[in-house]
């Protein structure tokens, strides 16, 4: 299985889907499933009982899904343009990640 390129606190364009054009930041990765938890992207309803002990109150919860990485882009951090991310190595050994519009390093 792959690496991910999109990783949690990062910038990203939804390119594909009912929230296309959206921006939001990533809250958490799933690199198992190639999927991700964007901020206000792809929101679902639950409906969830009342648990008193953990001092839940109940109702219908509007939440976040997940969203397949394939349908994010990266915005570069610099230019905040929608950019494809890849892999290189540093001289000491260690990857980064970098943009392949512009070539600067994203970590």
């Amino acid at each position: 299985m792959a690496k991910m390129k999109i990783k949690k606190n990062d910038q990203v364009l939804v390119v594909s889907g009912k929230d296309r054009g959206v921006v939001g930041r990533v809250l958490k990765t799933l690199p198992e499933k190639q999927r991700a938890i964007v901020e206000g992207v792809n929101m679902i309803k639950r409906h969830t009982r009342p648990n008193p002990q953990r001092q839940v109150q109940g109702g219908v919860v509007e939440r976040e899904a997940a969203i397949h990485a394939s349908n994010l882009k990266l915005l570069e951090p610099e230019s905040k343009q929608p950019t494809r991310v890849g892999r290189r190595q540093r001289a000491d050994g260690t990857t980064e990640r970098y943009a392949k519009k512009t070539g600067a390093a994203i970590d």
